[in-house]
């Protein structure tokens, strides 16, 4: 049996690139078989995955918008069909567009919440019927919820709902040994983070920490790894703030 099929199948939403992408290429290097999902970046997910197949890891890009309910049936069964059985989720897929409230439109709250909040929601309830016994749902939240800036209320307001949903979801699971947890990266040094932001509001950001550093990508990664994995059986509908001690 290969270290593929000891370690089980994964599926990392919005894995194309940024902290997705990491965490992908570290569940990869423990062993997974993995099942980096995209929205639209078809381009970036299959270089990913070529790049995971060269490395010796087994790997597929699946397309599916993950704020449609059809499309995340459709995810987890070409998994299946391509991999196996599903034994760990990993919900990264987000959007974050800082605005103030008052001048959030319609359609961007409506966005925000159908892609954090309906895309969490429909990849847990078809997790739920389709996850192995013995499986791992990480969920991507994020320190911004404990920092109140202004500008973060709408997207603070979906994270919001992702860990109330993941305290709740891990309890109604009982009996199947699957756990549910969050990470809530802090400023993590992503394209997403970066652009838009001058060096002074960079260089802020890195002193925030009592680190004074930006995370990185891996460090998010080595955080989803934890709980993916053996050494983080016991933890469950807990939240793991991994931002350098900022909050």
């Amino acid at each position: 049996m290969s270290a593929a099929n000891q370690s089980g199948v994964a599926i990392v939403t919005g894995a194309s690139r940024g902290i997705g992408a990491n965490i992908a290429r570290r569940l990869v290097r423990d062993g997974f078989a993995v099942a980096v999902n995209y929205a639209s970046s078809s381009a970036e997910a299959d270089k990913l995955v070529a790049e995971l197949a060269q490395a010796g890891g087994k790997a597929v890009a699946v397309q599916g918008d993950v704020s449609k309910v059809d499309d995340v049936r459709r995810l987890f069964e070409t998994v299946e069909q391509q991999l196996g059985k599903v034994d760990v989720v990993v919900n990264n897929a987000g959007i974050l567009k800082t605005v103030p409230l008052a001048q959030t439109s319609d359609e961007l709250f409506a966005q925000t919440f159908a892609i954090n909040v309906g895309g969490v929601f429909n990849m847990l309830r078809e997790a739920a019927t389709r996850l192995n016994d013995g499986g791992r749902i990480i969920n991507l939240s994020s320190t911004t919820l404990a920092l109140n800036l202004p500008g973060y209320s709408i997207y603070n307001g979906t994270k919001a709902a992702v860990e109330a949903f993941s305290r709740v979801f891990a309890k109604e699971l009982r009996g199947r040994r699957i756990t549910v947890n969050c990470v809530a990266p802090g400023p993590v040094a992503t394209d997403l983070f970066l652009n838009g932001k001058t060096e002074e509001q960079i260089a802020q950001f890195s002193k925030m920490p009592p680190l004074e550093r930006l995370g990185q990508p891996e460090d998010i990664a080595n955080a989803v790894a934890f709980l993916a994995g053996p050494d983080g059986a016991w933890v469950n509908g807990q939240v793991l703030r991994a931002n350098g001690g900022i909050a």
